[in-house]
């Protein structure tokens, strides 16, 4: 390949990044709800021809590891131009139901979309609820279908707050709009062909800098357990063997619980997403992410275990707190052969509330792991979330809700030669009677330090200075007063005394 043919690609590149990237712009703008408009609780990427992940704008990791398997079975449906279609199984491609997924025709391949809707349904406002047992209770299914006027009407006809689902249903639509201008001036431009051979060589040049960064790992095999608090109480284990062999990982889940009858039941699409995070955090972090950056990582999973349910299990907590449990646990894998960072709160920490008039969903932050290197910080979305938090002012200014406290919890981090971050403390104020649900983790096991490093603090959830278990659902009374102590990461290296 001549010198002007790479520099050809890599403009190419950066130019299909930049309509990714845009994409996401329009979306976060043009939204209604609060959670997509300030936490950005969304992402977009590109695919070409054959469904492959070209370029991803930097969103959330949990999505677009996910996104593949979700193109794929559109493509199965044979979209035609000008078509768009939704999906928000987890059982095809999705990864809990209020992430809704668009997937439409562009030119040289598909444009891709995903956001979290703060209600579609289901047994409780928010659609999150925390004593769920089967995927029907948390909202409207959706296998692939082609999406129009007809079809949304029956969407909003299933979800609290329509006109605010229908804000964020155009704003994505918005995106796809976007996607399809750009690849038609791109292509007009370029050519098609250009086009395609420049997405061919992004997804092989992802491949070969990964399959060369796996090279320099030592071979082996290492394994990690680690364990998640289920609503009613007990414990299930995760367990992952990490085989390194030349430029190539595989990850098996053998000897992971069975799927329970909780929510913590995690589809295949979504442990994918939490183990190739991983390999990506740990081989390229900075490399442009595609597709190719996957293709040397196998995961094995056990059908019917707790990271490859079947259907109907309900699924709603397991791409928040079980894909965080994922990575902790292949990450401490592959600490037994290489320095790795220690472990982060391990939780989003879930907090949704609602009513007949309005719905609410935000994530916590919380600390991160110190590494080798560097202390770990404080009051940030770890591992597989990567939004932002909601202002107090916007949240005040649009639900019956009211922030009394929001701080640093000092001293949550884990002592070590580099310490762990903090988490953070917010209490709400109920201002109208409606239902609250937490979906939360590491109440009562904290996040582990790692080469001496003491443990991070557990989180802890109230109400009205009454405990309340990680999970729970229940009605909030006006006047009523939550308050949320999230993790602290932990602590790497002994500490100094």
């Amino acid at each position: 390949m001549t010198i002007q043919l790479q520099i050809e690609h890599q403009v190419l590149g950066a130019q299909l990044r930049a309509v990714a990237e845009e994409m996401g712009a329009v979306l976060v703008r043009s939204a209604f709800s609060a959670n997509i408009k300030e936490r950005r609780d969304c992402s977009t990427a590109l695919f070409d021809e054959r469904g492959r992940m070209i370029v991803q704008a930097e969103h959330i990791p949990v999505h677009l590891g996910a996104m593949p398997e979700a193109v794929e079975a559109v493509i199965a449906r044979d979209p035609r131009p000008g078509e768009i279609y939704v999906v928000n199984d987890p059982y095809t491609g999705g990864t809990h139901l209020p992430d809704i997924t668009l997937v439409s025709r562009v030119p040289c391949g598909f444009a891709c979309s995903r956001a979290h809707h703060a209600d579609v349904g289901g047994m409780e406002p928010a659609s999150l609820p925390a004593t769920s047992t089967e995927i029907y209770q948390e909202g409207l299914v959706l296998p692939p279908v082609r999406l129009d006027e007809e079809l949304l009407s029956v969407l909003l006809a299933n979800m609290r707050n329509p006109e605010e689902r229908r804000g964020d249903l155009d704003a994505q639509l918005a995106a796809h709009g976007l996607a399809e201008r750009r690849l038609t001036e791109l292509v007009s431009r370029r050519t098609p062909s250009a086009v395609a051979t420049a997405m061919d060589e992004l997804f092989a040049y992802s491949e070969r800098m990964v399959r060369a960064a796996i090279g320099r790992l030592p071979d082996g095999r290492f394994e990690a357990a680690d364990v998640l608090e289920p609503h009613g109480g007990g414990e299930l284990e995760i367990r992952a063997a990490v085989t390194v062999a030349g430029d190539e990982i595989e990850i098996d889940f053998a000897g992971t619980s069975p799927q329970h009858e909780g929510n913590l039941n995690c589809p295949l699409a979504v442990t994918r997403s939490a183990c190739y995070f991983v390999v990506r955090c740990l081989t390229e972090p900075d490399l442009p992410s595609s597709g190719g950056a996957y293709a040397p990582v196998r995961v094995v999973a056990p059908p019917g275990s707790l990271v490859n349910a079947r259907p109907p299990a309900a699924v709603v907590a397991g791409n928040t707190e079980t894909s965080n449990r994922i990575t902790d646990v292949v990450f401490r894998a592959f600490g037994e052969a290489i320095p790795v960072p220690a472990q982060g709160q391990g939780t989003m920490n879930n907090v949704t509330f609602g009513n007949r008039r309005f719905t609410y969903y935000e994530t916590l932050s919380g600390g991160q792991g110190a590494c080798p290197d560097a202390d770990g910080p404080s009051a940030v979305h770890v591992t597989m979330s990567n939004t932002l938090n909601t202002p107090v002012e916007a949240l005040e200014l649009a639900y019956p809700l009211r922030i009394e406290r929001y701080e640093l919890r000092k001293g949550s981090g884990g002592a070590g030669a580099r310490g762990g971050g903090d988490g953070v403390i917010r209490e709400y104020r109920a201002l109208e009677d409606c239902r609250l649900s937490l979906l939360t983790e590491r109440r009562a096991h904290r996040p582990r330090g790692a080469a001496g490093g003491e443990d991070g603090a557990s989180g802890r959830n109230t109400l009205n200075g009454e405990e309340l278990p990680a999970k729970v659902t229940r009605g909030l009374r006006a006047g009523d007063l939550l308050r949320i102590e999230t993790p602290g990461g932990g602590g790497h290296g002994r500490p100094s005394r």
